[in-house]
């Protein structure tokens, strides 16, 4: 069959800014420094994320920069549930390769999987936090403020989530996932992250908010009293310059990668239409994409396809590069086993787009709505099939860059590198 030529367009997004980082941070320090007595000498355990968030390395170092400056002792540790395959060896690699090294930081990383018990919510759920930070004398929280994959809240994914799940480590996000199941995301996160802030550790929060093209558009700096007001609003605000797909309706969407670095569930399911979390979460109505084709892993994810089983059909080359422990592990500690089902394995990209196609029903080939993507942070160049070009005039948001022109493949028939 000839596939549908395909016209690569400029999906446009409300653009934000850009952001002095050092300048924001040093900002937001300086306010909560004069608002708070902090003692000099006091250890400090900065929370770091297992996201692939814009700028993350240079928001870490000017955070730790400011601590220093004031008298205190920072030390970075993985606030990443059971990421890293829940090892300490594997979340500190996961840290360093996005550039998160004590070299370039200033300050050292201390790993563990090790746990304490602060209390219980009031559901009886047991809250648990990292052992060293709850050593510490002040702990620091850094995160991304976005929408969460499998909910939706006034509050999803963030510094509270982070305080929960993230501080949790495997032992604590396993627990949590199960109470999720009984009493709902917003409650346990909540009356956990609750439980943190009355330890009276929690020194601040770096909330940081990214645009459509996944570049830093916002950085505010919390005291722990602000937290849970604030980050509401700044979702509000993320979730307005949030990316998305130029159509609703889909027969064939594309991804060419996914991985942890990109989206906890692999994948945006806020981007794809899909959750598949049938205990806990009910599906999207938008998009509405029939079959959904995944080719790779990126190199970031470490081999966790932690997602893969939202996708319909997948190629040899991504089953190949999966660490299973690390799946199983990621997949056992969310409550979400469906994510770690392998779907139709095909041996290249050629052929799984080929089996998507023949999947959708009778539709002519040039009727065939078909896109592709890099990945489902990257948006703002895609691909789409002739199928859509009567809409396309129609859209100020949407510029043709390219085409039409055919899909091009390489020599094992997989397809060329999104550029």
């Amino acid at each position: 069959m000839n596939f549908p030529p395909m016209i690569r367009l400029r999906n446009k997004f409300d653009a934000s800014v850009p952001v002095d980082i050092e300048r924001e941070i040093i900002s937001g320090f300086r306010k909560l420094v004069r608002a708070k007595t902090v003692k000099a000498g006091a250890s400090v355990a900065v929370g770091c994320s297992s996201r692939g968030i814009a700028n993350y390395p240079a928001i870490v170092k000017a955070t730790v920069g400011c601590l220093k400056d004031a008298g205190l002792i920072p030390f970075l540790f993985p606030a990443m549930g059971s990421h890293g395959a829940a090892t300490a060896a594997g979340q500190k690699k996961v840290l360093e390769n996005y550039g998160i090294s004590e070299n370039y930081i200033g300050a050292p990383i201390r790993s563990s999987l090790d746990t304490v018990q602060i209390g219980e919510t009031e559901d009886g759920v047991p809250v648990l936090i990292d052992k060293m930070a709850s050593e510490a004398d002040y702990i620091v929280l850094i995160n991304r403020i976005t929408s969460h994959t499998e909910f939706e809240h006034e509050f999803e994914s963030g510094l509270l989530k982070m305080m929960a799940i993230g501080m949790g480590k495997e032992k604590g996000a396993t627990l949590y996932h199960k109470a999720f199941m009984v009493y709902g995301y917003p409650r346990v996160i909540l009356c956990a992250a609750r439980k943190v802030v009355q330890t009276g550790r929690i020194l601040c929060g770096v909330g940081i908010v990214e645009d459509g093209y996944a570049r830093t558009a916002r950085l505010e700096v919390l005291s722990a009293e602000e937290i849970i007001h604030k980050e509401k609003m700044l979702l509000k605000e993320a979730k307005k310059l949030a990316p998305g797909l130029p159509f609703e309706d889909v027969d064939v969407l594309v991804v060419d990668e996914m991985g942890k670095d990109i989206s906890g569930s692999g994948l945006d399911t806020k981007v794809v239409g899909r959750i598949l979390m049938p205990l806990i979460a009910e599906e999207p109505e938008i998009p509405r994409v029939k079959r959904l084709v995944v080719c790779d892993l990126t190199q970031k994810t470490e081999g966790n396809a932690d997602g893969i089983g939202i996708a319909d059909f997948v190629t040899r080359r991504l089953v190949d590069k999966i660490d299973f422990r690390a799946l199983y592990v990621n997949a056992l500690a969310g409550g979400e086993p469906e994510h770690a089902k392998i779907p139709l394995t095909l041996a290249n990209d050629r052929e799984a787009l080929q089996a998507a196609i023949d999947s959708v029903g009778l539709i002519q080939n040039d009727e065939l709505k078909i896109i592709r993507i890099r990945n489902t942070r990257k948006l703002s160049v895609v691909d789409v099939s002739m199928a859509y070009q009567p809409e396309i005039s129609k859209r100020s948001d949407l510029e043709i860059i390219s085409g039409p022109q055919p899909f091009r493949f390489d020599t094992n028939n997989n397809l060329k590198s999104f550029t």
